[in-house]
């Protein structure tokens, strides 16, 4: 009799270094691939990120027609979806590679108990899994330079090649509908590109990983699976300090996967309970501004704008706008976690938490309160000629590079001669960042002393 296995893809859509995949077809003689449009997940996703799944999906799809099959797609609760697909195939074994977000936890474990345990998880969504790295007490890594420091001694092997089995043909209710066209090539070979891309340039990582135009732009593979992370560290190697600055920050998300891994309450909560209780504000105006991108900061506004158009911000950017919603504004992170896991192409719960943690100063190993990004300074420094903010807020294209950082500071003529007229055509700042940073140290630093 044949055995019958099923893969369930969620966050792995590429078929090479897929342990669950190379096990399934290594194990089994026949294989089901599946993936499921969850709606608890699908309808919390902007246009951007569900235009880029349904991309990558249409790829595995075609790399599945490869080796004779097809991809099968159902919408609905996979609870309901995964047994009832089990027993129509008669699978002996249900294979997926595991995740770590609350949601997935929960959710895997209802699925396991309705497969009465016929499933098995596999750590392929990480170069060292959740629980692989821990301290001498057993228990995660709170402090990221002494995971980094046992994280870079441990080998990291290739995932096995897929083995032989014949690949079931079968497209299920169909991949859902587009609304545009992806943000970037998709599937396994359009991950594979942009790895060569970067690969030209990433001994230069070290020193210009804050350029706009010089990210890797690999966080959106790494989220959807189209590249393993093991493959990607072994590509970009060590040799030059651009290099092992890049493993650095596969690293760094590793450190955020195990953290929500083993504490999951982190993605409500505050890490750090000594913080105390910060007064955030209740401001919807505010709040909308900085969503919007009509704060009258030109580098926070073209970066809003640039997530709401694209699903996409160079990381620099993304420190500085969330540092201003939880400094300049005092508004809790969570209001800008939940923004940007909406709208993100890239969203991952796991590193979307971790870093909203950090820059808050609320998460373990997080920046001190101290840190406090100018957004004027931050712009002339990584936006010089304004080439950015010129994109994405429009309204200032004619200003001149030493004024469009902050147009409030330019005379009136400048104004005039550029079409600017603030209040109208672009909003004057709603915070005076000076005055709003010192009411945030002084609000952050009675928080901290009332928790100490």
């Amino acid at each position: 009799m044949k055995s019958k296995g099923v893969v369930w893809f969620r966050k792995d859509l590429r078929l090479t270094d897929n342990p669950a995949w190379s096990r399934a077809t290594t194990d089994h003689d026949e294989v089901t691939a599946l993936f499921v449009v969850d709606p608890a997940l699908w309808d919390l996703a902007g246009d951007n990120r569900r235009n880029q799944l349904v991309a990558h999906l249409a790829a595995l799809d075609g790399d599945l027609a490869s080796c004779g099959g097809r991809l099968r797609v159902y919408r609905g609760d996979p609870v309901k979806v995964l047994p009832d697909l089990a027993r129509q195939v008669t699978a002996d074994l249900v294979h997926w590679n595991t995740d770590v977000s609350p949601y997935a936890a929960r959710r895997d474990d209802a699925v396991r108990n309705a497969l009465q345990n016929r499933c098995v998880g596999h750590p392929g969504s990480w170069v060292h899994p959740p629980g692989s790295i821990q301290t001498s007490s057993d228990k995660a890594y709170r402090v990221f330079t002494h995971f980094h420091r046992a994280w870079d001694q441990l080998d990291r092997p290739l995932w096995a090649t897929p083995g032989e089995a014949r690949v079931l043909g079968d497209h299920g209710d169909g991949l859902p509908p587009a609304d545009s066209d992806p943000l970037m090539p998709p599937g396994a070979a359009g991950a594979m590109h942009r790895l060569a891309q970067f690969l030209d340039r990433v001994d230069r990582y070290r020193s210009g990983r804050h350029d706009l135009d010089s990210t890797s732009r690999l966080s959106a593979d790494l989220k959807f699976g189209t590249i393993d992370p093991r493959r990607l560290a072994a590509e970009v190697g060590e040799r030059t300090a651009g290099r092992r600055a890049f493993l650095r920050q596969l690293a760094w998300r590793d450190f955020y996967g195990h953290l929500m891994a083993a504490y999951p309450w982190t993605a409500r909560e505050d890490m750090r309970p000594e913080v105390g209780s910060i007064p955030w504000r209740t401001d919807p105006e505010a709040l909308e501004a900085w969503k919007t991108g009509t704060t009258g900061y030109p580098m926070v506004d073209a970066g809003m704008r640039q997530l709401l158009a694209e699903g996409w911000m160079p990381n620099r950017v993304r420190m500085m706008v969330a540092s201003f919603l939880v400094k300049d504004l005092l508004i809790d992170w969570r209001e800008g976690e939940r923004h940007f896991l909406r709208f993100l192409v890239d969203g991952d719960p796991a590193q979307n938490v971790g870093n909203w943690q950090w820059v808050a100063g609320t998460g373990a190993d997080a920046a001190p309160y101290s840190r406090i990004f100018n957004p004027v300074t931050q712009s002339r420094r990584f936006d010089h000629e304004g080439w950015y903010i010129k994109r994405w807020v429009p309204e200032l294209r004619r200003l001149p590079p030493q004024v469009v950082h902050a147009p409030w500071e330019a005379h009136a003529d400048v104004l005039e001669a550029a079409g600017v007229r603030l209040g109208s055509e672009y909003p004057k700042p709603i915070v005076d960042h000076p005055e709003a940073r010192r009411e945030a140290l002084a609000a952050f630093e009675a928080a901290t002393a009332g928790g100490a």
